[in-house]
């Protein structure tokens, strides 16, 4: 008699890959920061702040780098925007960095160019460990809405600082302050897309001929 066994199921494979996935809490006596970020996710942004401009802004980033973001914050905005402005930037570049792991793997450098109408913005960064930035945005009005452009500087300097982010941003046109702002966030959110994508050629080596990307 001849029995027909059926094969044993095979027991699922485990994804070789691991979650890219942080949250950061920062607290002090000016601001109550939580910033949760995960690289591979969908572009689904969760931005509940004081500071309703940075919210729009962070949605950019989310969906243009196909990030999840989740920041929640307090301050002390009865003063002005700067504390919660600045804070929200450090815990979000910590929160990429602590994402970022080791850094093994990632293609390291992204260069995006974004439009929006008239303006136009260029951002090249590299994930190099090295926390550097060089702006150079000519915005013309001091505010959009009630947000200090000043404050965009400011953002993007403390988010490079915790990172360790050398970021370069240069405007090639535009006349609008929000225009040229957007542009920024959307052409960032796309540099850091492909720096923080994995090159498989790499086959999970790091991108460096020292060997190291992290922050000494």
């Amino acid at each position: 008699m001849v029995v027909n066994v059926a094969p044993a199921a095979e027991a699922p494979v485990a994804s070789l890959a691991a979650a890219r996935v942080a949250t950061v809490r920062r607290s002090t006596k000016e601001t109550n920061v939580e910033v949760s970020i995960n690289l591979d996710g969908s572009g689904v942004c969760t931005a509940n702040t004081p500071v309703h401009f940075l919210n729009h802004m962070l949605d950019q980033l989310a969906s243009h780098g196909l990030f999840n973001v989740m920041v929640e914050a307090e301050g002390d905005t009865w003063i002005d925007d700067h504390h919660t402005n600045e804070d929200i930037g450090l815990a979000v570049g910590t929160a990429l960095s602590q994402a970022l792991g080791d850094r093994k793997g990632i293609h390291r450098f992204g260069d995006f160019t974004a439009p929006l109408d008239e303006a136009l913005v260029h951002v090249v960064l590299d994930l190099s460990g090295r926390p550097h930035l060089s702006f150079d945005l000519d915005i013309p009005t001091e505010r959009i809405g009630t947000y200090d452009t000043q404050l965009v500087e400011h953002f993007f300097q403390s988010l490079a600082n915790t990172s360790g982010m050398t970021l370069h941003i240069r405007q090639l046109a535009g006349s609008n302050s929000h225009h040229i702002v957007e542009a920024t966030f959307k052409a960032f959110a796309r540099a850091l897309r492909i720096a923080t994508e994995t090159d498989p050629r790499r086959a999970g080596q790091i991108a460096s001929s020292k060997g190291v990307l992290t922050q000494a």
